[in-house]
Parts: C-alpha cells; structure tokens; sequence
C-alpha cells in the first residue's frame, strides 16, 4: 500500500501519493472521513452512513466566545452557520460568556476546562498566555494563509517565542464619535484642539445635552481616555513602556496624565460608574449626549436600534490635539481581536484538525465581512475582504488607522491582565474618577507599590 499519513484530528490514513495539500488534509478533518470530503469536492453529499461517521469520529469543536452583545453575538453565529455549511456539516458548539465576565475569569478559565477555540486579543495579553502554556501554537495554520495579512498583522499574533497563537479577524479604532444630525441641529463644528473641544462641551451643556457620554460599570472604559491622553501628552514610547512597567507610575509625566483628564470630567454623564457602555451608547444614539469616546463597536447599538437611519448618523472625529509635541504622532487605540486555539481543552485532542480548519476559515475575507455585515464596528483584517462594501464610516475608520504613525492595543492588551483587571488599574482609575480633583501623589505611588508586588511574568 506504500507509506500513509494520519489526517489529524481524525485517524484516517491517507497515501502519501494522494496529492492533497494540508488545507485539504484539514477538511478531511473537518468532514470527519476522506469519503465524506471526496464527496463534497465532486458536488455531492455525504451518505447516511458517513454522516454517523463525522460523528463518531468526532467531527466537531468547541468554541468559547465573549461576544456576548446581541449585535457581535449574531454576527459570530452567521459565520458559524457559514463554517457548518462549507465543512459537511462539522458541529460547532459555542460557549458564551458575559464579555467582562469572560475577561475578568481567562486565566483561570484556560487553565480549567476551555473550548478547543476561544476569542481573545492580540498584542501582550495573547502573548502572556502564550508563555504560560495555555495556548496553543498554529504556525502550520498559520503558514497556509499568512499571505492574506500585512506585516503589521502578522506581528501581532506572533509570541515572544517567534510561534504564532492566533488569527487576526477584526480591528476598531477609538475616537469620538457623535450624530450629525445632532451637530447639524445645533451647528457645532469638529473640534481640532483641546480648547475647541472644551467649548463645544460647554455649549452642548448649555444646550441641555450631556457634553461627553461616559460609562464605566464594566471598569475597563476609562483606561480608553488614560491611553489617548497619555499617548497625546507623553507619547508612544513613554506610554507602551509604563504598560510593560519599564516606566514607574509616580513619575510626574502621570500626574500630567491625571491633571488633563480632570478637565473633562465635568462634561461626563451623571452617575457614570453605575453605566455600562451600552448605556452610554445609549445616550448618544437618543440624542442625549453629543459626544462619545469609545470604539467603533459603539456603532453596535445604532444598529440594534432597528432605525437605519440612526447608524447612517454615526459620524467621528480623532481625539483632538492637547498641544504636545507628540500631537504629530496621531496616535490612537485600534485594537486586533483574534481566534486562538486552548493548549487545555479537553476535547483537542480529537478535535485539531477541525479547530484549525475553523481558525483557516475565519481568516477569509469572505468570513470576515459576513462577520461585519451583522456588526460593522469590526472591521475586516484580511487582504482579500471585498472594501468595495465598506460604508463611509467604515471607510474612514480604516483610513485614520492608516494614518495614524503609532498605533497601541488598549490598556488592558498591552499591559499584563493581573495589573489591568478590576481588582487593579480599573480599581484605580475609579478610584481617581471619585475625586478628579485630588492629588494623584498618594495613589500613583499605590499603583506603582502594586506593579512592583506582583510576581516575574
């Protein structure tokens, strides 16, 4: 019979004089049996008996999702429905997790029982567990699509040990956003530098609008506004190195940070550390406030109005100019958000070849913007994803990441999870936002004391 290979995940044993490629290896993996794929590549359908056999020899994965919004929820089920349909019907469980709830527990979670794929973020937090041997490398996935990605993209989802743990699906930017019907209404202009944007906060308030929708019950928001001011008052540099802690958080440079902010926070929504960011979402799409610092996702609660007309509205301007050197910089959060394959599932195992079929599918341009028409604030990594589709803010969102010359994650993706989570850098920062006016001294030198007492990475 001459020398075979196992088609992983599955057991079957295939000739090596069979010219198929590893991607076709994977589907055989994802149909369960080489009849069932032979049959789908010739335009027909899997028999009874192969569809038993998809079964029994495991033809599924499990998927762990934070997407637990209505808008991304859906939108991960299009592209699930999608994968079941072009994989000869492999089955696909998702579990959903409460997004601050999924964040907040990770660790504890891939060390436990995870799901063979789950969703996370590139850039450090990928990275950590990465190290700590809780995921997975897919650099033989990887290898087969990697030419569907920029340089850029590609870095992010490689470890520190040159391996690559992820697919890079979507990305967003942070800016302002706001109605233009709103502004129309009242003939506000965009601002573009700090003292503009303080009076068109003052005016939206004597216009009986809250100046700034703010929220931040779910405690990571805020780090959003520490990360632009920062990045506009210090720069790239001073700001990615304080994340890893090869800067100290009582420098004055902080203080700096701190002392700025507390000039925006009397235009912020009353009560905000009890609003989650839907709610202050809420309040932008209801004509309520006039301006929003958040990510493009906040475009998934205009699109959950059921009004089309309301995400037609949806406009956005770059955080403004704070008159520092690094203004030029133009730098801003967009962060990646990526598929990432568990070392710890239960179910791997069996289950490889599957999994990695499903990470190969989700890096499709297709995948992608099927994804994006249910939840347009994500936006497409892949080379191949059709932009001819791309709406006007979509387009603009693209095209001031593009100009943007430094480019971060997000606080709590570029710095390591046991200093960014509730019980740490969102505890502080709330604890600044209860008195913006006080003396950072005290609990600048807490974060630092902090930092230093947590253990080697």
């Amino acid at each position: 019979m001459g020398d075979k290979i196992v088609v992983p995940g599955t057991g079957v044993e295939v000739p090596l004089d069979l010219d198929l490629s590893r991607r076709e290896l994977l589907k055989i993996a994802g149909y369960g049996s080489i009849a069932a794929f032979l049959a789908a590549c010739a335009g027909g359908s899997p028999t009874t008996t192969t569809t038993t056999s998809v079964t029994a020899k495991g033809g599924s994965v499990s998927l762990g999702s934070y997407l637990s919004d209505a808008v991304p929820k859906k939108g991960l089920q299009s592209v699930v429905d999608a994968f079941i349909s072009a994989n000869g019907g492999t089955k696909v469980k998702v579990n959903t997790v409460d997004h601050g709830t999924f964040q907040n527990q990770i660790n504890s979670y891939l060390q436990g029982t995870p799901e063979d794929v789950f969703t996370w973020f590139s850039g450090h937090r990928m990275r950590f567990f990465a190290d700590k041997g809780l995921a997975a490398p897919i650099d033989d996935a990887w290898n087969e699509i990697k030419g569907n990605f920029t340089e850029g993209f590609a870095a992010s989802v490689k470890g520190n040990d040159g391996h690559v743990y992820a697919i890079p699906t979507s990305y967003y930017p942070w800016a302002v956003f706001y109605r233009k019907d709103v502004f129309q209404q009242h003939s506000y202009s965009v601002p573009n530098n700090w003292d503009d944007f303080k009076k068109l906060a003052d005016q939206m308030k004597k216009d009986g609008l809250t100046p700034i929708a703010f929220a931040d019950k779910d405690g990571w928001p805020a780090m959003g506004t520490f990360d632009i001011l920062n990045l506009r008052l210090n720069g790239y540099d001073f700001h990615t190195e304080l994340c890893v802690g090869k800067q100290k958080w009582t420098d004055a440079r902080v203080a700096k940070v701190f002392q700025k902010w507390s000039e925006l926070t009397p235009y912020y929504s009353p009560a905000f550390a009890g609003l989650t960011w839907q709610e202050a979402a809420q309040q932008l799409l209801h004509k309520k406030a006039g301006m929003y610092l958040l990510g493009l996702f906040v475009s998934e609660q205009f699109v959950a109005s059921g009004n089309p007309d309301d995400l037609n509205q949806l406009d956005f301007f770059p955080f403004p100019d704070v008159g520092s050197n690094f203004d030029a910089e133009k730098a801003l959060d967009a962060p990646i958000d990526v598929f990432m394959m568990a070392k710890h599932s239960p179910t791997l195992g069996s289950d490889t070849g599957q999994a990695k079929a499903f990470l190969e599918f989700m890096s499709k341009g297709s995948t992608q913007i099927t994804y994006w028409k249910t939840s347009p604030g994500a936006i497409p990594t892949a080379n191949d994803a059709d932009q001819s589709q791309y709406p006007a803010l979509t387009k603009k969102a693209a095209q001031i990441v593009s100009s943007a010359k430094r480019i971060t994650q997000f606080f709590d993706r570029d710095s390591r999870p046991d200093f960014s989570g509730p019980n740490s850098m969102q505890g502080f920062l709330l604890r600044y936002l209860s008195n913006p006016k006080q003396d950072t001294t005290s609990l600048q030198g807490q974060m630092q004391s902090f930092w230093d007492s947590l253990p080697p990475e």
